[in-house]
């Protein structure tokens, strides 16, 4: 059986799903920091976006994982994308049922997405590094 070569990601990408994802975050929070919100709305808004980022993580990694032959369970592989699509549906009702003008819902709908697509691209980067990584042959020295 053939084993695939992991390709380094280029410190290009690698440069810019960070800055996505901090661009994301940052902006996202800005935006709640000078919202004119109760503090519990904004605490519903923060609490979706890191429910949002640390599930669409869990689901790179479990797809990932079955591509690569480790062993996901089906109950965690259901859970990542039912919490990853849960996110998506709270931020989605939030918006829809705030008292916010439409600009400011498209602001936090774009920022929560570049946000949520950034924290995969890093997370895939992270991995991909760190097996290459591994796979890397070391020299006598070490």
């Amino acid at each position: 059986m053939e084993q695939k070569q992991i390709q380094q990601p280029s410190a290009a990408f690698v440069a810019a799903s960070w800055a996505a994802l901090f661009i994301g975050m940052i902006a996202f929070n800005i935006g709640l920091w000078n919202a004119d919100m109760q503090l519990n709305e904004k605490g519903y808004y923060f609490t979706v976006l890191m429910f949002g980022l640390f599930s669409a993580v869990s689901v790179q990694k479990a797809v990932r994982d079955q591509l690569e032959g480790i062993p996901v369970t089906n109950i965690y592989y259901g859970l990542a994308w039912f919490s990853t699509l849960l996110s998506i549906l709270l931020l989605t009702v939030g918006l829809w049922n705030a008292t916010l003008d439409r600009s400011e819902k498209g602001f936090y709908a774009m920022s929560f997405a570049l946000s949520l697509f950034s924290s995969i691209a890093v997370q895939k980067n992270t991995r991909d590094a760190k097996l290459r990584d591994k796979e890397a042959p070391k020299s006598p020295e070490q």
